[in-house]
């Protein structure tokens, strides 16, 4: 297994998958997003590709530690097979539970990490609450609150 991930693939840069590789970036990480359409303006390295294009990513995905997609879920499970192939380290924001189920299938024969669920909860909101926590000498109690991402 892979002890340390250092250059990230994300795959989606819808606002979801923008906000993950930015905040990547921030805290120190080598990130590269990946969009079908050309994206500019953002402060880590992009490219544009379809990533339902087997030959394509796998060849690319070679390059990184470890592979965020930000896909629609009915795409993670192409995905975590390369990775899992490629023994690059995988996460995903998925709460389709088929999906979830076959990639801890998946998981069983693989030497990297596989990690479907890590969305607003618990995942994300996790990291914000750890994050917040950090601006402080001592804490009695957090207490989080995740419903449905708003519209507005």
């Amino acid at each position: 297994m892979k002890p340390v991930l250092k250059n990230i693939l994300v795959l989606g840069l819808g606002k979801v998958g923008t906000l993950m590789a930015t905040l990547l970036h921030e805290t120190g990480f080598t990130v590269t997003g990946v969009s079908s359409s050309k994206r500019s303006g953002h402060p880590f390295e992009t490219k544009s590709f379809d990533c339902k294009n087997k030959s394509v990513l796998q060849k690319e995905i070679s390059h990184y530690d470890g592979v965020v997609s930000c896909l629609p879920y009915n795409l993670n499970i192409f995905v975590a097979k390369i990775a899992a192939k490629k023994s690059i380290h995988y996460f995903d924001l998925t709460e389709d539970v088929t999906t979830t189920q076959q990639i801890i299938s998946l998981s069983k024969q693989s030497t990297s990490v596989m990690a479907p669920q890590c969305g607003l909860a618990p995942g994300f909101i996790a990291i914000i609450g750890a994050n917040l926590a950090d601006s402080f000498t001592k804490i009695r109690a957090i207490k989080l609150r995740v419903g449905a991402l708003p519209k507005h």
